[in-house]
């Protein structure tokens, strides 16, 4: 846990002088980043080629847009919201893809759906159910992503987002109980009555 703080550290010193222009720095903040990303997208993202794909375009995404970090949250925060934006932008990516194919195999209007992927199709179903949280209750997402998907404990979380352990063990349990009920409407195919506030 230390050792992460001190390389969160080092990752927020780095960031700072890639924001100024600073190419070395940069080039090294990139080098170093890059297993955290891949991790992120690693455990979204069924195989590796595909989470490579994804990590890549997401270093991309820091290397094009760090001159806008301020350092006003930590780097790795940012961090891990660009990693989980671009492994979910690959599976969808993937998934269209896929389903393009199949109906180019067949003759029916679409593909059936008992020849596509399980596992994606459930991948694609939290990440549209994250979409949809994260329209309706933004707050709620940011931790739920790091401590469910990217795997941080609770202090870790707190720490990244820069708030109380109480705070974020809150949301992270409203998130699940969102989450089930967004998964639950996919799985139905309608609409579940949400429970009144």
């Amino acid at each position: 846990m230390a050792g992460d703080a001190v390389a969160g550290d080092e990752l927020d010193s780095l960031a700072r002088s890639a924001a100024s222009g600073d190419e070395l720095a940069l080039n090294q903040l990139l080098s170093r980043a890059r297993p955290r990303v891949l991790a992120v997208c690693s455990r979204m993202l069924l195989y590796r080629e595909d989470a490579e794909e994804a990590c890549q375009d997401a270093l991309l995404q820091v290397a094009e847009n760090i001159a806008a970090f301020r350092g006003r949250s930590k780097f790795t925060t940012w961090l891990y919201a660009v990693a989980t934006n671009s492994a979910r932008m690959t599976l969808r990516l993937h998934c269209r893809r896929r389903q393009k194919e199949l109906y180019a195999e067949t003759t029916v209007e679409a593909a059936d759906p008992r020849t596509t992927s399980v596992i994606a199709g459930t991948r694609l179903d939290l990440l549209d159910a994250l979409d949809r949280l994260g329209s309706e209750k933004a707050d709620l997402v940011p931790p739920l992503v790091l401590r469910d998907l990217c795997g941080l404990s609770y202090k870790e979380v707190a720490d990244h987002l820069s708030l109380p352990i109480g705070t974020i063990k809150a949301r992270i349990h409203d998130a699940r109980q969102e989450m089930r009920l967004l998964l639950g409407q996919r799985a139905t195919g309608g609409s579940v009555a949400r429970r009144p506030r």
